[in-house]
C-alpha cells in the first residue's frame, strides 16, 4: 500500500499542496481527479520524489521513503508515465524501452514478451524514433516504459491527453487487465471522468491543494463529483 500522510509542498513561496493524505492499495485503481491546477500532478511529483516535501510522510509498502531520491524509489517499483509522455525523441524505440532497465537487476533486463501482447503496434516499430510516433502511440511507448520496470506502484497522468478514442480504450483495457491481475496498485490522475469512474476502485477529487472527496464510486455522489472535476 501506498500512504500518504499530511503532506505540505511548496514551490518557492507558493503553496501546492495542503496536508494531503492520501492511499492507493495493491490490486485497484485510485483514481485522483480535479480541475487543471489544483495539485494533482504536484501530489505525483511528491509520490515518484520529483520535488520534496515541506512536511508529512510518504511511506510505500511499509517503509518511509519521504526523503528518497527518485531513482531509489524506482529502485523499490514506483515507475511514473508523466503528463506529455517524455519518451526520448531521438531513440529508438526499442531504446526507449531499454531504458526501463536502469532500475533492474542484470538478469531482468529483458523486454517481456508480453510487452508486446499488451502493445503490438510497438512491435513493428521497434527500430523507429521515438518522436516519429503518433501521439498515442508514443503514450503506448511511455506505459509500455514504464511496465518494463516490473512495478508494484503505477502511477499515471493524464494518460488519455491528446489521444485518440481508439488508443484511449486500448489504454482503459489494459489498466483493467494490470488492476486483474493484482500485482500493483495504479495510481490514475485524469480529468476525463468517464474513462476515470470506469476503472476506478477508489476517487480522490482534489481542489485547491487538498482532497475535498475520497471514497469508493458507488458511496460518492456522481453528479457532486461531474461538478467539481468539470471545467
Amino acid at each position: 500500500m501506498l500512504e500518504v500522510k499530511n503532506v505540505v509542498l511548496h514551490y518557492g513561496a507558493a503553496l501546492a499542496l495542503r496536508d494531503v493524505s492520501l492511499t492507493a492499495t495493491v490490486g485497484e485503481v485510485t483514481c485522483l481527479l480535479g480541475r487543471n491546477g489544483v495539485g494533482k500532478t504536484s501530489l505525483l511529483r511528491a509520490i515518484t520524489g520529483a520535488h520534496p516535501v515541506s512536511s508529512g510522510t510518504i511511506l510505500w509498502e511499509g517503509a518511509d521513503i519521504t526523503k528518497l531520491p527518485q531513482f531509489e524509489r524506482a529502485r523499490r517499483g514506483i515507475a511514473t508515465v508523466p503528463q506529455g509522455r517524455d519518451i526520448f525523441p531521438l531513440l529508438t524505440v526499442r531504446e526507449n524501452l531499454e531504458t526501463g532497465f536502469a532500475v533492474l537487476p542484470r538478469g531482468a533486463r529483458k523486454i517481456p514478451d508480453e510487452m508486446f501482447e499488451l502493445f503490438p503496434i510497438l512491435k513493428t516499430m521497434l527500430g523507429r524514433r521515438g518522436g516519429d510516433l503518433s501521439g498515442g502511440q508514443q503514450q503506448q511507448l511511455a506505459i509500455a516504459r514504464a511496465l518494463v520496470m516490473k512495478p508494484r506502484l503505477l502511477v499515471l497522468d493524464e494518460p488519455t491527453e491528446g489521444i485518440q478514442p481508439s488508443i484511449i480504450k486500448d489504454i482503459g483495457r489494459i489498466i483493467e487487465l494490470l488492476r486483474s491481475r493484482g500485482e500493483m496498485a495504479i495510481l490514475l490522475v485524469e480529468q476525463y471522468f468517464d474513462f476515470a469512474h470506469a476503472l476506478a476502485s477508489r476517487i480522490a477529487v482534489m481542489d485547491r491543494g487538498d482532497i475535498v472527496l475520497d471514497g469508493r464510486p458507488a458511496d460518492l455522489d456522481e453528479d457532486d463529483v461531474r461538478r467539481r472535476v468539470s471545467v
